[in-house]
């Protein structure tokens, strides 16, 4: 089940950032009044705003919790609490990392830029989850 939700979700993830990476520079702020004064721009904002929150709400239900459960499930009981330390303080470096750069990608690429990058993280996500991410409904503990 988990292994379904997590694939659905960065399909999900990469639906959303279609849409806000082909109408990102209705948020560009050097463009933003233009746009706003263009004739479509009124009409593309709600799939821009409804895209980025589909992005948000696909990894909120799937990598945002899955993650924490799949990694108590993926480590043998020997070493597994010193593995999720490393694998929990690893996971908030890299929130860390993604939250300090944030500003400078979209600074550097634009929020397209960032969007296509996401669109690339959600692809190697879901192909991570295809290949690699198995099915553990009903096994126990020990059994993973």
């Amino acid at each position: 089940m988990k292994r379904l939700l997590v694939l659905v979700a960065a399909a999900g993830a990469l639906a959303g950032c279609g849409p806000v990476k082909s109408t990102s520079h209705l948020l560009d702020a050097e463009v933003q009044i233009q746009a706003a004064r263009t004739a479509g721009a009124e009409k593309l904002a709600p799939y821009e705003w409804t895209a980025a929150n589909l992005y948000i709400v696909a990894f909120g239900v799937s990598w945002g919790p899955v993650m924490w459960v799949l990694l108590g499930e993926m480590f043998p009981n020997g070493f597994r609490g010193a593995a999720l330390a490393i694998a929990g303080a690893t996971n908030w470096a890299t929130n860390f990392i993604v939250t300090v750069t944030f500003l400078p990608m979209v600074n550097a690429v634009g929020l397209a830029g960032a969007y296509v990058l996401y669109a690339i993280a959600a692809v190697v996500s879901l192909r991570f989850v295809w290949t690699a991410v198995r099915e553990t409904k009903g096994k126990t503990l020990e059994q993973m």
